[in-house]
């Protein structure tokens, strides 16, 4: 099975957002997306909307950028559409890697036929994904070196995640967890840490086995956490939490694009990059997941090992070069910001933590994507 990847010239990027439809009143989720994506549609139909696994989501899907202040401003207008579609509809919108307290099993399933057969095939655990996620694209234009960068981009997984992580409630209680969405989607067969592919034939091969297997049958493709992504030519980052705000997204979109970029060059000029073993790896996502900024995590193959908040601050300067050619130095710079100031699954859980009320932290969120729609 040949996998087609047609090759970009150019570092360009792409965003997902997903978003989640919420009651005003009781904060919980509500299944009103198909009626939301034709109203916002109606309102700007130069905006691309999808729908998602659940009929509780809508997706922004940026067009093709050059830059993260270009996906960004994507993203707000879509998300400007989507609020006034929202208050016609008199629903809100909410952003997080998961809900703090809906009941995943009373949520109803997208209309996509697919959809409904991963069901059927996971069952419990398919029955689990009320998350949301953003995800990144970034072109690359020699699919020789997509897996070597994915293979190095998981050393900075922990990053990424601590990052962005906005889900420690589920169902009404505190996992713990910084981020209980990553624990939760690794549960389905085809999700999780891609394998270390040593080349695109081995890819290929791997694909063969899965369409004999019938594995792809059932999903349609592989959901792995960073993956090729052959019909646009682009690597996709599924890492991270969704945000709930558009200056958090920017952080994270900056670093994801100037990550994949800084890596891509430096193995077209034959250098050498850090891959860490299999096994550190699952473990720096497993303690990013779990503690978030204050995670420690290894570093080097001789399993050093560092506070992932430091790490950060150091990618940032490391990063500031590719950043400033590719336009996103000021965004960039927001990872620093975060750091100082706290990622979303800290906000949440202090605001939980002092009223003792998860509708609180929706409401806190749901303030943010509006008035992240400002600018």
């Amino acid at each position: 099975m040949a996998q087609a990847f047609h090759a970009s010239p150019e570092p360009t990027l792409g965003v997902e957002w997903e978003l989640a439809i919420a009651d005003p009143h009781t904060r919980d989720l509500i299944p009103a997306a198909k009626e939301l994506i034709e109203r916002a549609s109606a309102i700007d139909p130069e905006v691309q909307f999808e729908h998602e696994f659940l009929a509780n989501t809508v997706e922004i899907v940026t067009p093709v950028c050059k830059n993260t202040a270009e996906a960004i401003a994507a993203l707000r207008r879509g998300l400007q559409a989507l609020l006034e579609a929202a208050d016609e509809q008199e629903v809100a919108l909410w952003s997080s890697g998961s809900h703090p307290f809906a009941k995943s099993a009373e949520q109803k399933v997208g209309e996509k036929g697919h959809y409904n057969e991963i069901i059927e095939r996971t069952q419990f655990w398919g029955t689990q994904m009320l998350i949301w996620g953003l995800h990144v694209h970034v072109g690359i234009s020699d699919k020789d070196r997509v897996w070597p960068i994915i293979n190095a981009l998981m050393t900075y997984y922990p990053h990424l995640l601590a990052l962005s992580a906005s889900s420690p409630g589920w169902e009404g209680l505190d996992t713990g967890y910084a981020s209980n969405r990553t624990m939760l989607y690794q549960q389905l067969p085809t999700a999780g840490m891609p394998y270390q592919f040593q080349s695109w034939g081995e890819w290929e091969d791997f694909m063969v086995d899965q369409d004999r297997s019938g594995v792809i049958s059932h999903t349609g493709s592989m959901h792995f956490d960073i993956r090729p992504a052959g019909k646009w030519g682009t690597i996709e980052v599924r890492v991270s939490d969704a945000a709930p705000k558009l200056e958090e997204m920017a952080a994270l979109v900056a670093l994801t694009h100037c990550l994949v970029v800084y890596l891509d060059q430096a193995l077209a000029r034959g250098e050498e990059v850090t891959v860490l073993q299999p096994w550190h790896v699952a473990e720096n996502k497993w303690r990013a997941a779990r503690y978030g900024l204050d995670a420690i995590v290894v570093t080097s193959r001789d399993t050093d090992e560092h506070l992932v908040s430091d790490e950060l601050r150091e990618l940032v300067s490391t990063l500031l070069p590719t950043a400033k050619r590719l336009g996103c130095e000021e965004e960039l710079l927001l990872v620093n910001t975060i750091v100082d100031q706290g990622a979303p699954y800290q906000r949440q859980r202090a605001l939980y933590q002092q009223s003792g009320s998860w509708q609180a932290v929706v409401d806190q969120s749901i303030a943010e994507v509006r008035a992240s729609a400002q600018g």
